[in-house]
C-alpha cells in the first residue's frame, strides 16, 4: 500500500464516529425498511433560518429520507451500514459572506418523528482539509440522527476533498484566497452553530436545549476554535486529537524530510518499524504490564542509537542499522530544533508508527499542502529536498503569516468556562499524525493561566495508551456520553474507558484518568 493511500485512509477515517464499524463498501446506497411504526412527523420542507451578522442565506433545500438500514457506498475508507435509523430530513442551507465571493453549504439532518428528537443539536467536525462531510448520506450525521440529535456539518465553501486544496487555496491570480481560509479556519463554524440550531428550532417549533460539538483532528481543532472564539455556541465540546497549533504543527511534521536530507539517509518503512518495535519492547513494562503498549511515552528514555548494528530483514534483504539512521530517528522523535538545540515543536511519541510522518520522499500530505499552497503559494515546491535552513524559513513564515488566522491555541478559556461550557479531549499516545505533546502543551498553558483546579471543573484531557490517530482500532463510544452527562447532570468524568486492540490482536480495556501536570 502506497504512503499517499495510507495517509488518505487515516485522514478520512477521522470524521467517522467510532461506533461505526468498517465493512466492504456496498455497490450502491440503499435503505432497508425494518418496520418502523408510523408516528406524527414534521414535514420535510425548507425553512428560512437566521444567520450571523455578515452572513447571507442564499438558498434552502429539503430532502426526505426513509428510515431503516443505511449503507454508505462512497465512504472511504469503507463504513458499515447503520441499522434502525428513523426517517429523517436533510435541510441544506447555502450561505455567502459580503465580499467573499463564496458559497458555503450547511447540511442539517433531523429525525422527522418529533418524539425521537432529544432536543439536542450535534455539529460534526471535519478531517484534514475537509471542513465537514456533506455526502449523501453522511455517516456522522446519520449516526447522530439515530441517537436522537439534530445534526449538522459545513463544507466551509472549500468542497469535499480532504487532501487537495488546489481548487480553493489560491485565486486565479495565484494569491491566497483569504476569505475561504477564514471560512475554513473559523467563520463557517460559527455559521454552522447559529444556522444549524435555528433550522432545528423552526423544524420542531422549539429551541435546542443543548448543543454539542463532536470532532477529531481538524474536527478537534474546530472544537477548540469554537471554545476560544464563540464560547456560547456549544454547551459541550468533544474535540479529540486536535490539530491545534496549526501554524507550527503543519510545518513541524515536515521535519523528517530535512533530517533525511541533511543526515544522508533513506530508511525504509521496515527500518523505521524496527525502531518503533524496539522502543515498545524496551518501555512496555514501565507500567508493570507487558501488553505491547507504552502507557506513557514521556517516561520512555530508550535511545534509538542502541539499535545501531542490529540486523533487520526488509523484503528479503538483510539490513544493518547504521549510526546515521539511528541519529535521524532520534532527531525525528525529539522534534524540530534550532541549530543551538532549542526545541521548536514536538515529534511523534515513541510507539507511534513513523511511516506516516517520517516516510522518506513522501512528506505528510497535510503539511506539504500547507507549505506549498498557503505558506509559499508555490504548488511546485519540492519538499522532498528540504534542508534545515529551508525548514527554519518555512516554520517562521508559517507562524508569522498564520498564527492569528489558524493557530487555534489561545489558552484563555475563561469566557467558555463562565458560560458553563464543558470540554473533553482525548488524544492517543501512539498518534502517528498529530503529535500528542502539542495537546499536552496547550493544556499546560491553560492550567498555567487559569489554575489547574479551576480548569478541571470545565476542561479535561485524557491521554490514551496505545491509541493511534483518532482511535483507529479502539472503542471509545463512551466519550460523547460522558460529555453529555457532564453538561446535563453535572457529573464530570473521572475516567474514560478505552478498549484497545493490541499488536497481537487481543484487546485490553483501560480506565484512563484525566491528564494532570503534577503526574508528569
Amino acid at each position: 500500500m502506497g504512503v499517499m493511500r495510507r495517509h488518505l485512509i487515516a485522514l478520512m477515517a477521522l470524521a467517522l464516529p467510532a461506533a461505526i464499524a468498517a465493512v466492504a463498501p456496498s455497490a450502491s446506497a440503499h435503505v432497508a425498511d425494518h418496520g418502523h411504526q408510523p408516528h406524527p412527523t414534521t414535514a420535510c420542507a425548507p425553512v428560512r433560518p437566521s444567520a450571523p451578522a455578515g452572513t447571507h442565506v442564499d438558498s434552502v433545500t429539503a430532502v426526505a429520507h426513509t428510515g431503516g438500514t443505511i449503507s454508505f457506498p462512497t465512504a472511504y475508507p469503507a463504513v458499515g451500514p447503520i441499522a434502525d435509523v428513523p426517517a429523517w430530513c436533510d435541510i441544506t442551507v447555502t450561505v455567502s459572506h459580503l465580499g467573499a465571493n463564496d458559497h458555503v453549504k450547511i447540511k442539517v439532518s433531523l429525525p422527522q418523528d418529533r418524539s425521537l428528537w432529544t432536543g439536542r443539536f450535534q455539529a460534526a467536525g471535519g478531517s484534514a482539509y475537509l471542513a465537514g462531510d456533506l455526502t449523501d448520506p453522511a455517516p456522522a450525521l446519520v449516526q447522530a440522527v439515530k441517537a436522537g440529535y439534530a445534526a449538522g456539518a459545513t463544507d466551509a465553501g472549500v468542497g469535499q476533498n480532504a487532501i487537495d486544496v488546489s481548487g480553493w487555496a489560491l485565486t486565479p491570480r495565484g494569491t491566497l484566497d483569504t476569505a475561504l481560509l477564514k471560512n475554513f479556519s473559523t467563520r463557517s463554524l460559527h455559521d454552522l452553530a447559529v444556522v444549524g440550531k435555528d433550522v432545528a428550532r423552526q423544524f420542531y417549533g422549539r429551541s435546542v436545549t443543548y448543543a454539542y460539538w463532536n470532532g477529531c483532528s481538524t474536527g478537534g481543532r474546530q472544537g477548540y476554535a469554537e471554545a476560544q472564539d464563540h464560547p456560547t455556541d456549544f454547551q459541550g465540546i468533544l474535540a479529540n486529537a486536535p490539530a491545534i497549533n496549526w501554524d507550527r504543527f503543519a510545518i513541524a511534521t515536515l521535519w523528517s524530510q530535512a533530517v533525511f536530507n541533511e543526515e544522508h539517509v533513506q530508511p525504509s518503512p521496515c527500518e523505521l518499524q524496527a525502531f518503533t518495535d524496539a522502543a515498545v519492547k524496551a518501555c512496555d513494562t514501565l507500567d508493570g504490564h507487558k501488553d505491547g503498549i507504552i502507557d506513557d511515552p514521556s517516561k520512555c528514555d530508550w535511545d534509538a542509537r542502541r539499535l545501531v548494528g542490529t540486523k533487520v530483514v526488509c523484503d528479503g534483504q538483510e539490513i544493518i542499522i547504521s549510526r546515521a539512521t539511528a541519529d535521524a530517528v532520534r532527531k525525528i522523535w525529539e522534534g524540530p530544533t534550532t541549530p543551538s538545540g532549542k526545541q521548536l515543536w514536538y515529534g511523534p511519541n515513541k510507539g507511534a508508527n513513523l511511516d506516516s510522518l517520517a516516510a522518506y520522499g513522501a512528506p505528510f500530505v497535510v503539511a506539504s499542502q500547507w507549505a506549498q499552497y498557503f505558506v509559499t503559494r508555490d504548488p511546485s515546491l519540492d519538499l522532498t529536498r528540504l534542508t534545515y535552513d529551508e525548514f527554519y524559513r518555512l516554520y517562521a513564515s508559517s507562524q508569522r503569516q498564520f498564527h492569528d488566522v489558524i493557530g487555534t491555541d489561545d489558552p484563555d478559556l475563561r469566557a467558555f468556562a463562565r458560560s458553563g461550557g464543558k470540554l473533553i479531549t482525548w488524544h492517543g499516545q501512539a498518534d502517528q499524525l498529530v503529535p500528542t505533546q502539542g495537546t499536552v502543551d496547550y493544556k499546560q498553558r491553560v492550567d498555567g493561566l487559569l489554575g489547574s483546579r479551576n480548569v478541571d471543573s470545565f476542561y479535561r484531557l485524557f491521554l490514551l495508551p496505545g491509541v493511534d490517530h483518532c482511535a483507529g482500532g479502539t472503542d471509545l463510544t463512551n466519550a460523547l456520553d460522558s460529555l453529555v452527562t457532564w453538561v446535563e447532570k453535572g457529573h464530570a468524568p473521572a475516567t474514560l474507558s478505552a478498549t484497545i486492540t493490541q499488536p497481537d490482536g487481543a484487546t485490553v480495556t483501560r480506565q484512563v484518568r484525566p491528564f494532570a501536570a503534577a503526574r508528569h
